[in-house]
């Protein structure tokens, strides 16, 4: 088999297999599932929903989409009388039951292709249910963009439909951009960032997971800053700073490690005021910590394989992140970086930039744009690298087309190992993942 050119090839129409992702629909659904007490109510074909089950939760470590996920999920099950006849009544029966049997603090109905095509007046019909139950409704027709798109359409609705102002709560941060599934540490990543933030006295409403739900989400216009650590955030950022005045900060990526953890608190520690003194002692505290403890993978970094050649492919915000904790701190090589979440065309000349600039290695990664799972083989076919962090797709390519590189599943999809709260965020995340990946080769002697 020849190894594809880096240059796109134009093909019509465009088939991608395996992308990295699913529908719309789906980026609300597990947005939905992964707030506290929401009920999500699905307006959409039978398949659309449970799809997801393994498509998407399965597929994010293997994970559960939780008590009302999966075949617990309400849905209108549309069939071909309703694409005639309209799914209108359908669905305001299904609200009415759903409220009935399932008690939420918050019901999200969803609406995916059907409802779309026919031009069902979804909006009408959840208007009836308001002065009973807090509800919205989110449009995510699969043809309006992927997953991604999805969870940004997610807080689209929450913020037109549910909130209100709020008085500012000074040292309070929205953390926005860690997408739940898509991204498969978001449980442990968000929480560590909760703990990092509280170290410096500053809250931190980190929505999904949590167990405050609904009120998490009412509590969004009450932040004194939004924090965003992906480009699939900033919109939603955008719109909260038109909305409540809210100001934000972009981050390319969550921090991994001391480097970027302490950037990451100095930034915000300028942005909200904070005291520099207590910046300092945070991280000078930190960061002895971390350090001392990476002294006890000494042998295994600089012995076994040092300065080793890497490729990543994973969405943007992940890449970022480990490409410069693995270059800057690890000393490792980075010989291609494949970027997987299709993030729109204004994004990637910044994305190159973060990728590509203050790298301490002599290498500079080359950068792809690529959803589809068979033109990524093909690309890595072309480099000789010793460690591999991708998603599950690339785990057997890695020792069968790939010269036995060393692999490890940092991105979606992630069928071969179990994520609950692992997290490589902040300075002990970088000690998690020397764990993952330096047992793969370390031992056993």
């Amino acid at each position: 088999m020849t190894a594809v050119t880096e240059t796109p090839q134009p093909f019509f129409p465009e088939v991608a297999e395996a992308p990295r992702y699913t529908c719309a629909m789906g980026g609300a659904y597990s947005a939905a599932l992964a707030t506290f007490g929401s009920i999500p109510i699905l307006h959409a074909g039978g398949g659309c929903g449970f799809a997801q089950n393994f498509g998407q939760s399965f597929a994010s470590g293997l994970n559960s989409p939780g008590p009302v996920g999966g075949a617990s999920t309400p849905c209108s099950t549309l069939v071909e009388e309703h694409v005639i006849f309209g799914g209108e009544d359908k669905l305001r029966k299904l609200i009415e039951s759903t409220i009935q049997l399932m008690p939420g603090e918050l019901y999200t109905v969803i609406s995916a292709c059907v409802p779309s095509l026919i031009g069902d007046d979804v909006d009408s019909v959840v208007a009836e249910f308001r002065n009973r139950v807090p509800i919205i409704h989110v449009k995510t027709a699969g043809f309006t963009g992927n997953s991604y798109k999805g969870y940004e359409l997610y807080f689209d609705a929450v913020i037109d439909q549910l909130l209100t102002d709020q008085p500012v709560k000074k040292r309070t941060v929205n953390i926005l951009g860690v997408v739940p599934t898509q991204n498969l540490f978001w449980k442990g990543d968000l929480r560590n960032i909760r703990d990092l933030l509280a170290k410096i006295g500053v809250e931190a409403n980190f929505i999904f997971g949590d167990l405050a739900g609904l009120q998490a989400l009412q509590q969004i216009p009450a932040a004194e800053l939004n924090l965003v650590f992906s480009l699939w955030g900033i919109g939603t950022a955008r719109k909260l700073e038109e909305r409540f005045g809210t100001p934000y900060q972009v981050f390319p990526s969550l921090p991994v490690g001391p480097q970027d953890t302490s950037k990451f608190l100095q930034v915000l520690g300028f942005k909200l005021k904070l005291p520099a003194d207590v910046i300092s002692r945070v991280i000078g505290a930190e960061e002895t910590d971390a350090y001392r403890f990476t002294e006890f993978i000494g042998n295994i970094l600089f012995v076994a394989i040092p300065h080793a050649y890497y490729a990543v492919v994973a969405d943007s915000s992940t890449a970022i992140a480990l490409t410069k904790y693995s270059t800057n701190e690890l000393g490792f090589n980075p010989e291609i970086v494949i970027v997987t979440d299709d993030p729109p065309e204004e994004y990637r000349d910044q994305i190159i930039q973060d990728l590509t600039g203050n790298l301490e290695s002599a290498l500079t990664p080359k950068v792809v744009f690529e959803i589809d799972a068979h033109k990524i083989r093909l690309l890595l076919r072309n480099y000789s690298v010793q460690i591999i962090f991708a998603s599950s797709l690339e785990r057997y390519i890695a020792e069968s087309e790939l010269g036995g590189a060393l692999f490890l599943s940092v991105a979606f999809p992630a069928y071969d190992r179990l994520i609950i709260d692992r997290s490589y965020v902040g300075y002990r995340g970088g000690l998690n993942l020397m764990e993952d990946l330096m047992v793969k080769y370390g031992g056993p002697l």
